[in-house]
């Protein structure tokens, strides 16, 4: 019989301006509910009536830690998503042998304050976990900067590669799906109480771009299933079912070409993002690219299953002097 999502798992509300300024959903004293569907298998509900805020830090000459700590503070802190005591999965780009400045992969210094604030706000356990697609992994971890940035953030790195065991996941419904009916997820994610995900802007081959859901593909089994189908609507399926709790985006220099790998072309954008509405932090950071939600399939089509936000005339785009 096929797991359900437990009732720890994934945020259901968005941050937004009817929500009082606080997280949707959030408890006092804890962190937000965090239920896909309900017990009974029912649909997601929808975003709240109010407009979704995007926190965007930027500043001249600001480190990417500065940026990452000035737009998490903006939307409240990281103790509305991490409780003390808490086992949090932050989940990054970590799947290429790339350097930083290349932008194939997650800025390492935001991946190290964001570990690190979440051991500030007293998390019991905290584990940067992604799919390793460049070999060997070790590599990949030492070009990328990423293995030491989880350790100087007080983070253990858990690095899945292809080979290891279908053992490691579990099967979780989707049952808003249009293609995707179930999937394979991480059971370290799926046993976490906080998801927190860190994605880099970037071109992609396949996807157009690769922001913050496309991001979520290092979280699942059989990667090849989703090219090999619909990618867009897969993409968009999955968004129905996991919702991560926070959203990070690094924006701070994009890859314009030749993603998701590259080498490539590159932009410096100097922003840090953060959110809760995914397809509002997707249809911002598509116009990075000088590109607008709409004209990104899966954006649109996470959209339309009701995921979030894409028209950005009713998302609060707050700015942040970091």
């Amino acid at each position: 019989m096929r797991d359900r999502i437990d009732r720890r798992q994934f945020l259901l509300g968005v941050l937004g301006a009817a929500t009082a300024g606080v997280v949707a959903g959030c408890t006092k004293g804890g962190r937000a509910p965090a239920v896909a569907k309900s017990a009974a298998g029912g649909a997601t509900e929808l975003p709240p009536a109010g407009p979704s805020r995007l926190m965007i830090a930027s500043g001249n000459g600001k480190s990417p830690a500065a940026l990452t700590r000035a737009a998490i503070e903006e939307a409240g802190g990281i103790r509305k998503f991490v409780h003390k005591g808490a086992t949090v999965v932050i989940k990054p780009n970590i799947a290429w042998q790339r350097r930083p400045e290349q932008a194939a992969t997650t800025n390492p210094q935001i991946v190290t304050e964001v570990a690190r604030m979440c051991r500030e706000a007293g998390a019991r356990e905290v584990t940067v976990l992604d799919h390793v697609i460049d070999q060997p992994t070790r590599l990949v971890l030492e070009v990328s900067g990423l293995g030491e940035a989880a350790r100087a953030g007080g983070a253990e790195v858990m690095a899945i590669e292809l080979s290891d065991s279908p053992r490691l996941y579990r099967e979780i419904e989707i049952p808003r799906g249009k293609v995707l009916t179930s999937e394979q997820v991480v059971s370290k994610v799926l046993d976490a109480d906080v998801l927190i995900n860190l994605p880099i802007a970037k071109q992609h081959g396949g996807s157009i771009l690769t922001l913050s859901m496309k991001n979520l593909m290092g979280i699942i089994w059989n990667r090849q299933g989703w090219h090999q189908r619909d990618l867009h609507q897969c993409i968009a399926d999955f968004s129905t079912a996991v919702r991560p709790h926070l959203i990070v985006m690094d924006a701070v220099r994009i890859l314009t070409s030749s993603g998701p790998k590259g080498p490539g072309d590159t932009k410096d954008v100097g922003q840090v993002i953060v959110g809760t509405d995914p397809v509002a932090m997707d249809a911002y950071s598509a116009t990075l690219f000088g590109m607008q939600g709409a004209q990104i399939p899966h954006i649109a089509q996470a959209a339309q299953l009701g995921v979030g936000r894409i028209d950005l005339a009713k998302v609060k785009l707050q700015h942040v002097a970091a």
